[in-house]
């Protein structure tokens, strides 16, 4: 990135008292440009809690959805106006309400990876870093976990107490990881020297290879944490940029498979410059879904 478009930047997010928010998983230049960058949990919380009026939301669409359902005072831009999620698009509102017909005990907990008419849909949200507290957290003894298949089995795993019925979903990079990918990846390093890490949208399969299991940030963190000096990571390909720029003197393998979401690397420094300069896409939520969708995600901020 030149100097003629970093200075044009923050000319336009002073103009617009604006705050730029990125997922772990967009592409380092957008890293770099961003005043915050984060997983779907702590981004959730900075965008309800930011003073900016302006939300610049550098990942995909359901993200920006859930700025804009805990902010409606806001203006919320996502900058990559076709930055999708195949995950989000695998469950319906009326997909839901058959589930709960058919489970009518159960309380239905939606990953935050899903639109707003699903979360309207659910009693409670959930990321990958909470979604156990969130399940303990309910007094119903059955769930309809949903729209992550895998999340949901490692979620079930911790809570064997409790009856969870698996929604078919899954988001393709973590799901077509294999297991000899990752057993051929740690082999490249020192066996005795050698963590895996894997974040829970990763098949059971692949997660009894792990050596730690946790959400993208949790991940990072764990890497500060391990005296190791080589980690397998298993999650999408961008959180390499976070590793090596706190980890500089560790050392990270994954699978042979290219682990890229080609919707969270949509996003480019034009794009978030246009958005601010011309004040589009905006993203927002029409009542009566926003009201009740922003319960549901309030409900799991509140915990």
């Amino acid at each position: 990135m030149n100097d003629s478009c970093l200075q044009s930047l923050g000319v336009l997010k002073k103009q617009r008292n604006a705050l730029i928010l990125a997922h772990y998983y967009q592409n380092g230049e957008i890293q770099e440009i961003a005043d915050y960058v984060g997983d779907s949990l702590a981004l959730s919380r900075l965008a309800a809690e930011a003073p900016e009026e302006v939300i610049v939301f550098c990942g995909v669409h359901f993200m920006a959805k859930s700025a804009a359902l805990l902010s409606p005072e806001k203006t919320v831009l996502l900058p990559a106006a076709g930055a999708g999620c195949p995950l989000a698009d695998m469950a319906t509102p009326e997909m839901v309400r058959e589930w709960r017909r058919k489970y009518p005990r159960a309380a239905v907990v939606a990953y935050i990876n899903s639109s707003a008419a699903i979360k309207a849909e659910s009693d409670i949200c959930c990321t990958s870093a909470n979604a156990v507290q969130v399940i303990r957290s309910l007094p119903e003894k059955e769930i309809i976990f949903l729209p992550d298949q895998n999340l949901g089995a490692y979620a079930a795993s911790q809570v064997p107490e409790k009856t969870i019925h698996l929604w078919p979903g899954y988001c393709p990079v973590h799901h077509n990881i294999e297991v000899h990918e990752v057993l051929a990846a740690k082999n490249l390093a020192p066996a005795s020297e050698v963590e895996v890490l894997a974040h829970p949208e990763c098949r059971p399969a692949v997660l009894a290879h792990a050596d730690f299991v946790g959400s993208t940030a949790r991940i990072i963190e764990q890497v500060g944490r391990s005296k190791a000096r080589h980690f397998v990571i298993l999650t999408e390909k961008g959180v390499l940029h976070e590793l090596k720029k706190r980890y500089p003197e560790k050392h990270f393998y994954f699978p042979a498979r290219d682990l890229g979401c080609q919707d969270m690397k949509k996003t480019s420094l034009q794009q978030v410059i246009t958005a601010l300069q011309e004040m589009e896409p905006v993203v927002s939520v029409a009542e009566p879904v926003r009201s009740r969708a922003r319960r549901a995600l309030e409900r799991m901020l509140s915990l």
